[in-house]
């Protein structure tokens, strides 16, 4: 997500700015509905929606450019029943500029699975929802409108830790046995982890390094799609901080480990190291 953009909980403050984005960015989705993004649709999304949902808005620079609004039933950690999505807007002017992918990836990391209905007439949100891996689930006509609605659904993301330590400008990867394919040192959870507590231990299992949770810090989050894995999405957040003078001994699953420039991990590394990369380059801790 940009540096710029913070995801947090709509706010009744934010009613006005969030039903003009809605009616205009309604009304540009959904141009084959009558009456679309005023009058009746307009009050229930100020007097049901935006207070019975649980809403979420991006924001960038102090203004909101985007809402999402969901159904949920779970606990809202990434391992409940998952959530509907019954709205996802954002403003015109702001469209292309990740709002949207990183609203929704917030809500997978906090509820799992998700599903969402689509107009089958809205192309563009059919193509970006296919695109974050969102597959076809079942067909309906809409009573109200009598257009076809298309429900899409998605797997829970795979949640990960990984740790970003660097030598002279290189990135530090390991490569598991059999594999080919270079990874970030980390891995996942096991049942009553923190994310700390995970890395820390996986540092230990995979290298041979003694890394205190608490003085790893949380960096930045990556969504991807998973290396491997038919196209599931990958939720894996990244930290820096323990030994900076450190002599790996690789474990049993871990065939070699290496030190990366930005050229080689885009390479010789899985599809997330991508974009770790960039952060760092933009962060200049690597060179571009």
């Amino acid at each position: 997500m940009s540096s710029e953009m913070i995801i947090r909980r709509y706010r009744p403050s934010d009613q006005d700015v969030v039903t003009d984005l809605w009616s205009r960015a309604a009304r540009q989705a959904h141009p084959f509905l009558d009456g679309e993004g005023t009058g009746e649709r307009a009050r229930l999304l100020r007097e049901v929606d935006l207070v019975q949902a649980e809403n979420w808005v991006a924001e960038r620079k102090g203004s909101v450019i985007g809402l999402l609004g969901l159904r949920t039933g779970g606990p809202g950690d990434g391992t409940g029943p998952g959530a509907e999505v019954g709205g996802l807007f954002v403003a015109p002017e702001a469209q292309g500029g990740g709002a949207g992918r990183e609203l929704l990836e917030h809500a997978a990391a906090l509820h799992g699975v998700l599903t969402l209905e689509v107009f089958e007439d809205n192309g563009r949100a059919r193509r970006f929802c296919a695109y974050l891996g969102f597959t076809e689930r079942g067909r309906r006509t809409d009573e109200e409108s009598g257009h076809p609605l298309i429900t899409l659904e998605r797997a829970a993301p795979l949640k990960s830790v990984s740790w970003l330590h660097l030598r002279e400008g290189r990135l530090l990867s390991v490569r598991t046995r059999g594999n080919d394919t270079f990874y970030l040192p980390g891995g996942k959870y096991e049942p009553g982890e923190t994310a700390r507590e995970a890395l820390s231990r996986e540092l230990g299992e995979e290298l041979g390094l003694v890394v205190p949770a608490g003085e790893l810090a949380e960096a930045f989050v990556i969504h991807d799609v998973a290396h491997g894995k038919n196209g599931r999405r990958l939720h894996m957040t990244c930290f820096t901080g323990g030994p900076q003078d450190i002599a790996p001994a690789p474990g049993r699953e871990i065939a070699e480990y290496a030190w990366f420039e930005r050229q080689e991990a885009r390479e010789r590394c899985a599809p997330a190291h991508a974009q770790v990369v960039d952060r760092l380059v933009a962060q200049g801790r690597m060179r571009g």
